[in-house]
């Protein structure tokens, strides 16, 4: 038994601190399927789902979904943290039988588990000395283990804070012009005075969100668990509207004003294959609509035409639309289902003919303020 539990225990030490080192230190997406951290967020992840939806949508099931982040880290450094002293306890205790030439109890082995958390977390009771080298060296080597995974724990925490909050940040803004609940039809209303020129600009800082976002979810994929910390903001909502404007933009309008959609719609199309590769969410085959038909399209040529008035409503353009939706909504509809996350529609349901003239914004900031 001494050999068959050295190796046990050697065994969970090593795939520990390879799962630990492709979170916390390696600054690439990890493709192997066979990971420790990615079984843990998906059986926590199901089991935390599965108690949400007792409750209805709405502020309390998103009040709990929301401590899944932080929590999830905090649950996994423990894990990290049991498998390391189980594992190196597993050692000790198997060394003690390979050097006696005598296998040791149960009370023996939760001894060494005990004396292996000592040594993790260099608590130096001196209690209990191992008597042999190779004792010794494991528990120098655990020690150093234990002092080098608590400053690789504290030093984590604040770098996945920091894309946690880069990416909120963007969040606020865009609840600005988007409304809440965000729309299409209310983020163009936003843009008529300003101009192709402005909605241009606002699309290039898209982008460059979208390249953020593409390494964080390559690298941190638990941000997507993370939760707006603003009510009603979501990053995917977001990305689904800004996408649709792109979608538009792209199928309506002049070479000339399509080129920065194009860039701003391709680097967020990347951020939905990204975050479905990372958390292996597949495409859903059956996509709704979202409130988007011919006659909501009819009602936001006027608004576009404001801001582009060469923009084309012709059939080619409503091809062109359903077309571009074919190559994001079957993965955006899958991680909104994934991750209980509610996708905005295209224009308000309740009042789609009321969104497009300046008494609407007054009335929506006259609103936000008696909220």
């Amino acid at each position: 038994m001494s050999l068959p539990a050295f190796l046990l225990g050697a065994i969970m030490v090593l795939v520990t601190l390879l799962d630990a080192f492709e979170v916390v230190l390696l600054p690439r997406p990890v493709r192997r399927r066979v990971r420790l951290n990615r079984y843990f967020f998906k059986c926590t992840w199901d089991v935390w789902t599965r108690c949400a939806r007792l409750w209805p949508a709405g502020r309390r099931r998103e009040d709990f979904l929301g401590v899944y982040g932080p929590l999830s880290m905090v649950m996994l450094f423990g894990l990290w943290a049991a498998s390391l002293i189980i594992g190196f306890g597993l050692m000790q205790w198997a060394l003690h039988g390979l050097v006696s030439g005598r296998a040791t109890g149960i009370e023996a082995l939760v001894g060494d588990i005990i004396i292996s958390g000592d040594a993790f977390f260099t608590l130096g009771y001196g209690d209990n000395v191992p008597g042999h080298w190779a004792a010794r060296l494991l528990v120098i080597l655990e020690a150093g283990t234990g002092f080098a995974f608590i400053a690789l724990t504290i030093g984590y925490l604040p770098v996945l804070y920091q894309h946690f909050t880069r990416r909120d940040l963007q969040l606020i803004e865009f609840s600005a012009r988007a409304g809440s609940p965000p729309t299409a039809a209310s983020l163009l209303l936003w843009h008529v005075h300003g101009g192709p020129e402005e909605l241009e600009r606002w699309l290039r800082d898209w982008e460059i969100w979208a390249s953020d976002l593409i390494e964080s979810n390559a690298v941190y994929p638990m941000l997507a668990f993370y939760r707006s910390q603003h009510e009603g903001h979501s990053w995917l909502g977001s990305l689904a509207v800004v996408m649709d404007v792109c979608t538009l933009l792209i199928a309506g309008a002049d070479d000339a004003r399509r080129q920065q959609a194009t860039a701003t719609f391709t680097a967020l199309r990347r951020v939905l294959d990204e975050a479905s590769e990372s958390l292996r969410v597949a495409p859903l085959r059956e996509v709704s609509a979202r409130g988007l038909d011919l006659a909501s399209l009819e009602l936001l040529t006027p608004t576009i035409r404001r801001i582009l008035p060469g923009w084309h409503d012709d059939s080619l353009a409503s091809s062109a639309i359903w077309q571009l939706r074919g190559t994001y909504e079957p993965r955006l509809e899958g991680l909104a289902a994934y991750l209980l996350l509610e996708l905005p529609d295209w224009i308000d349901p309740e009042a789609p003919t009321e969104r497009f003239g300046r008494d609407v914004i007054v009335r929506q900031l006259t609103q936000g303020r008696q909220d």
